[in-house]
């Protein structure tokens, strides 16, 4: 596996730089494929600032990020005493966990919206949640057509089939965006989330923004087309369309792994645009920071058609209270999210299929950061 290669190479350049030596750790989840892990305790990197962070954290929210999770606390947890526990239930449900005061912080693909700050506020003593981007990256929607290797879809097609317009894979429509492909008249099994998700959220937001007379729908974190089948999270969706013939999902591109195809995206550019992480980059830095205070959520740019970007991209935010936060778990917390948007934490998202946030942002997320009480 790509990330398997990865981390061993990581682990052969230890002894060269200290970015090197952040070697991941065998623990937690096993969905980043890591089997190299054990031997990087020896070799914590120093500049990881661990403070007086100790104990046990619960974390809940984004599937979308979980493989990023995962890399950074085995990272973090290698140099700080901290054991972080990241449920990754689905955005709606680490909202709910945080606002209902039952976790420090939360994962979100999409901003908090104004009654869930509210809400906030009753357990930021003083001080409300706001939204940290963290984790960028492509939206891929796998496919699994035997005999199809390469397929390009557009927006309007790719809303017609979540919905239920398109249900045979040789429809004229997809024909026409494939016409050297040689399509089979099988049925389309179309699979969404069957939880709250960020990712839904931003999938349809792309639909809506660019489709909208095709997917007639207000969009949110809950499913709201017609047709198809559920999954829960990313990797429910991933594996049901790794095994059904006939399948298509979205789902984050660390996802679309043991041999999952993605679709290009016909957006009105010289020529398809596939989903990578440099292409997700691109259309990333077209985001404008559109939150007030300490928040920082984003606007992205769904409409792009600049050569090489991707438009279906999510961005997950780190969730925590600006003032108020847990004297108990604070210091954990503030160390943790310090790594993660450090140089260091960053540098390993294209490593896991993730894209870094653009410099402007990131910087003002540190800044933040340093300033939770």
């Amino acid at each position: 596996m790509k990330l398997q290669r990865m981390n061993r190479r990581a682990l052969a350049l230890g002894a060269l730089a200290v970015s090197g030596a952040l070697a991941l750790t065998a623990c937690g989840s096993d969905e980043t494929g890591n089997p190299d892990g054990g031997s990087s305790n020896a070799a914590a990197p120093s500049n990881i600032k661990c403070d007086d962070a100790s104990g046990q954290v619960l974390a809940d929210g984004s599937s979308a990020q979980k493989n990023a999770v995962d890399a950074w606390v085995k990272q973090f947890s290698a140099a700080c005493k901290v054991e972080i526990n990241y449920k990754a239930g689905g955005s709606g449900a680490g909202v709910t966990a945080f606002t209902q005061g039952q976790v420090p912080w939360a994962g979100s693909d999409s901003a908090l919206k104004p009654d869930e700050v509210a809400a906030s506020k009753k357990i930021c003593s003083g001080g409300q949640g706001i939204d940290l981007p963290m984790v960028g990256g492509p939206i891929a929607v796998g496919y699994n057509v035997p005999g199809v290797d390469k397929l390009v879809l557009d927006s309007a097609t790719i809303a017609k089939i979540f919905d239920s317009k398109i249900t045979k894979w040789n429809d004229p429509a997809i024909a026409k965006l494939n016409p050297d492909a040689k399509l089979p008249n099988l049925k389309i099994q179309a699979f969404h989330r069957s939880d709250e998700s960020g990712t839904t959220d931003n999938f349809t937001k792309y639909l809506i923004a660019t489709a909208k007379k095709d997917f007639p729908y207000e969009g949110g974190k809950a499913w709201q087309a017609k047709g198809g089948q559920s999954a829960p999270q990313s990797s429910g969706v991933a594996a049901q369309v790794k095994q059904t013939a006939g399948a298509i999902g979205y789902f984050e591109l660390s996802y679309a792994k043991d041999g999952i195809k993605t679709v290009a995206i016909d957006t009105g550019a010289s020529e398809p645009v596939e989903a990578t992480v440099e292409n997700a980059t691109k259309a990333i830095a077209e985001a404008k920071v559109v939150g007030t205070g300490k928040d920082l959520a984003l606007e992205l740019n769904y409409g792009t058609k600049a050569d090489g970007a991707y438009p279906m991209v999510l961005v997950t935010y780190e969730i925590v209270c600006d003032k108020g936060n847990k004297a108990e778990t604070l210091p954990a917390v503030k160390a943790f999210l310090r790594y993660a948007a450090s140089e260091d934490g960053q540098k390993i998202l294209a490593e896991n299929d993730y894209a870094p946030m653009p410099d402007e942002i990131i910087t003002k997320v540190r800044t933040t950061v340093e300033s939770l009480s």
